[in-house]
């Protein structure tokens, strides 16, 4: 642990991170659904290589896991919430501020998209990214707010973990 850092002092910034993640996720996905009501209109093209398409994705990341029959969406909130709360647990044991905004990006992404899994059995997805190329037409799956800030935070984790802790360690030693 970083000299002068008490343990838990960036739950208030991790907290803060969570609750920014799910307050845009969840307008972003109030504001597909009841102002631009993609649902009917199914795609809107923003520009060549980003459209909102309208998806419900009733399994998790990509998809995966889609047909756990009638009571797979309460399966799969029941297991999100059993992750946030345990990235409340590192969060208290969190060492720096990228680490702790990390975490709560993470939690607030997820606990977005178990608010939809518990009001519509499937997570509103909508963003969808794509390019054509010489070689073929190359397409990411539809995700949203909630599902990037959980990318983001996984990725910040992995070059803290791999980068910034090690080049702190090389420094001190």
């Amino acid at each position: 642990m970083q000299a002068g850092v008490r343990r838990g002092s960036y739950v208030p910034l991790g907290i803060a991170a969570g609750l920014v993640v799910l307050a845009a996720d969840q307008a972003s996905k109030w504001w597909v659904l009841n102002v631009l009501h993609l649902e009917a209109v199914r795609q809107v093209v923003l520009l060549p290589v980003l459209n909102l398409t309208m998806v419900w994705n009733r399994g998790v990341t990509f998809g995966m896991l889609n047909g756990l029959g009638a009571w797979g969406h309460v399966a799969l909130a029941a297991v999100s919430l059993a992750v946030v709360a345990a990235l409340g647990v590192w969060l208290r044991r969190a060492e720096d501020a990228i680490v702790g905004t990390a975490i709560g990006a993470i939690a607030g992404g997820a606990i977005g998209n178990v608010i939809d899994r518990v009001r519509f059995g499937a997570v509103v997805d909508f963003i969808h990214a794509h390019v054509n190329t010489p070689w073929g037409d190359l397409s990411w799956y539809v995700f949203n707010v909630a599902d990037a800030a959980i990318v983001c935070g996984v990725a910040a984790l992995i070059i803290d973990a791999q980068f910034l802790r090690r080049r702190h360690r090389t420094t001190s030693a």
